[in-house]
């Protein structure tokens, strides 16, 4: 896993990827995380740093550290301002699902002129292709188009080593103080490209349904543009309304 003092302090990078992977289930609800002495031989840092994020962890209550037991996860639900865009992730992960979310590919992309993508965000935005893996079987096939206003564009190689230790791209955008006020879906049945056919496992031109979600900050300009392919024979796409 790519850590770096460039970065910033290394305990609360290490704190970052554990929690993400606590929120996504990887680390599921009631299990003990790895032990210290594993997290410093994945992470390459010191005992001292994995016993500060851990501390840290424990301090905002997803974990609890017991002699003899090791170190237990007690909460996978997210307080972050932008919770709102990551409800269906966490419904899966409360239904004792694991999802995680490889990279790809990563990188700037000039707009053709005339689309409606040209018009919402220029003549350039960032692109970042995911697969979403559910319980070890592939699932979403996700790419999201990232405004030039979420100064993404000309940190390429950092983006993309973030994005790959991060399993929420929504956190990532939080940290560079990018706030997503509100959102609008839509759905509708598409056919699998050869591209999201080989990634989920289907036959090309299988059915699918496609998400398509515009992402808007509290002023009112796109942020973020995503298209998602869900294979629901593997699991429904779920909404859940506050009443």
């Amino acid at each position: 896993m790519s850590i770096s003092r460039k970065k910033g302090p290394l305990y609360l990078q290490v704190k970052k990827i554990v929690k993400d992977r606590i929120l996504h289930g990887i680390y599921p609800l009631g299990t003990n995380i790895p032990p210290e002495p594993q997290l410093e031989k994945e992470f390459q840092v010191s005992k001292m740093t994995v016993r500060n994020a851990i501390r840290e962890l424990s301090l905002e209550g997803y974990v609890e550290k017991k002699s003899g037991v090791g170190t237990i996860v007690l909460r996978n639900t997210s307080l972050s301002k932008l919770s709102k865009g990551k409800r269906f992730t966490e419904l899966l992960v409360e239904e004792g699902h694991r999802l995680e979310k490889k990279l790809v590919s990563s990188a700037p992309v000039r707009l053709e002129e005339g689309s409606e993508l040209r018009e919402l965000f220029g003549a350039e935005c960032y692109r970042i292709e995911r697969l979403y893996v559910l319980n070890d079987q592939p699932y979403i096939h996700m790419v999201h188009l990232l405004s030039r206003e979420a100064n993404l564009g000309s940190e390429s190689v950092v983006i993309e080593s973030e994005v790959s230790d991060m399993q929420s791209l929504y956190e990532l955008l939080e940290e560079k103080n990018m706030v997503l006020d509100h959102f609008r879906d839509g759905f509708l049945v598409d056919f699998a490209t050869p591209e999201t056919a080989k990634l989920l496992g289907l036959q090309p031109g299988a059915p699918v349904l496609k998400r398509i979600r515009y992402s808007y900050d509290a002023e009112g300009n796109l942020i973020e543009y995503s298209m998602g392919c869900y294979n629901t024979d593997l699991h429904h796409y779920v909404v859940n309304y506050d009443t």
